[in-house]
């Protein structure tokens, strides 16, 4: 079977086969994002049915995306060596086998194992592979592209929501589960879709891609035995080279106070909700108008910063989505009724979906196409410690102070804080670029320099 990342040396064709790429993304984001999320659905029946509080109860969800995450870095690995298709189908069988056994748990310690260990490396064999792919393909309209692949975010919270509501009232939580096992099952059906660029343009032959596999570990072994092609040995230190770059480790700060507050309102706004006297099925409904308008927000940012005047600009966009985010986390407090909790599902969804469509974009607009693929298991690997202690800490607030203030402070200082590390970082770049552009424009400042 051909590489899936081979195909990164051709020119992306932004289009044809690309759409079938990003049909496929999109299903992935809607089986793995989607369904993490739903999860928060599960919370109060897990709670009452093993008599756990909450923070124990949070370690569920923050497992599932915790996992996720710390095994990005694994997809992108197997992806590149092998093949992306058999790393989203593999993905996609220990997902689904770690639902079905799910729905047997016995005790809530079975399901950190089976539910937030299983299904997370799951998850994490399928996300990565598939994003990265859609960069391969797209160029000029890679937000766009990216908008509608991860716009499946949204619109799977959107139709899921409800739907796991309902089955949970029909079926009970474990037959929920159950059903939900088959239907990230599809899993398998995206990665076969995960065509390399090489081979876009016809079928692909097995015995070709074996001798091809054949030739290029011949390649390696003359490379590794050569003293002048030495360097060819050092592969995996070119691929995570970019992690010394400047303007990357910024970024990827700034994506580990991201990932502290962004997960606490997914996983809280239902019981919030609860608590305050909303019904389960209009706390339901909340998460549906959330990911709807998570999807306005994927496709319409994705379009709006693919546009030429705003290219250029996409960093700053997406500190304005992820602070706007951050503001609406610390009102969300004193809105104590389902009229007004539908505002903040609106203003938090479209913006949680304009960050998200874009985290690709600037990842890869900071390291390149050709190491998006590494560094996007990196930037997911960032996330994997504050998805694991965010939902339990925000538990613990909860425990300790018997209301959900401080966690949605929690949520809304860690997001204000990482979009303003990007602006101050950017200030400073641009004020080093502008006294740079000043000191070679003055020939006098420039032989001062010269002399120092």
């Amino acid at each position: 079977m051909a590489q899936g990342g081979r195909g990164a040396g051709a020119a992306p064709p932004d289009g044809g086969w690309g759409w079938m790429i990003v049909a496929g993304c999109f299903v992935v984001t809607v089986c793995t994002r989607a369904v993490t999320r739903c999860i928060s659905i599960f919370f109060v029946e897990f709670q009452m049915h093993f008599g756990h509080d909450y923070a124990g109860t949070a370690w569920i969800h923050s497992l599932v995306d915790c996992t996720t995450m710390l095994c990005a870095p694994l997809g992108s690995f197997i992806g590149n060596r092998l093949s992306f298709r058999i790393t989203v189908i593999l993905g996609g069988f220990l997902a689904s086998t770690g639902l079905v056994m799910s729905s047997f748990a016995t005790s809530l310690e079975y399901l950190y194992l089976s539910l937030g260990i299983l299904t997370g490396v799951g998850f994490a064999l399928c996300y990565t592979p598939a994003i990265a792919m859609v960069g391969v393909y797209f160029h000029e309209r890679k937000a766009l592209a990216y908008g509608i692949a991860m716009s499946g975010s949204g619109i799977g919270t959107f139709i899921l929501a409800p739907a796991v509501q309902l089955l949970i009232e029909h079926f009970s939580w474990r037959g929920a589960l159950l059903i939900a096992g088959g239907f990230v099952s599809n899993l398998c059906v995206c990665g076969a879709l995960l065509r390399p660029l090489a081979s876009a343009g016809g079928a692909e032959n097995g015995s070709v891609a074996a001798e091809s596999e054949a030739r290029d570990r011949a390649v390696t072994a003359r490379c590794c035995d050569d003293q002048e092609h030495r360097r060819c040995c050092f592969r995996p230190m070119q691929e995570y080279r970019f992690l010394l770059m400047p303007s990357f480790v910024v970024l990827a700060t700034s994506f580990l106070l991201l990932a502290s507050g962004c997960s606490l309102p997914f996983v809280y706004l239902v019981p919030y909700a609860l608590d305050v006297g909303v019904g389960h099925q209009q706390a339901a409904l909340l998460m549906s108008i959330l990911g709807v308008i998570d999807i306005v927000g994927n496709v319409t940012f994705g379009w709006l910063t693919d546009r030429r005047c705003l290219r250029k600009h996409r960093g700053v966009c997406y500190m304005l989505a992820v602070g706007l985010e951050g503001l609406c986390c610390l009102f969300a407090p004193l809105l104590r009724s389902f009229q007004l909790l539908v505002p903040f599902a609106v203003l938090y969804g479209y913006f949680d979906g304009a960050y998200v469509a874009l985290i690709p974009v600037v990842t890869s607009d900071a390291v390149g196409t050709a190491h998006l693929s590494s560094a996007l298991g990196v930037v997911y690997f960032l996330h994997a410690v504050p998805y694991l202690v965010s939902p339990p800490i925000g538990g613990w607030l909860v425990d300790r102070t018997g209301s959900y203030t401080a966690t949605f402070f929690l949520s809304g200082f860690a997001l204000i804080s990482s979009s303003l590390l990007l602006g101050v970082a950017a200030l400073v770049h641009s004020c080093r670029e502008r006294r740079k552009h000043s000191v070679h424009t003055n020939p006098k400042l420039h032989s001062l320099v010269n002399s120092h």
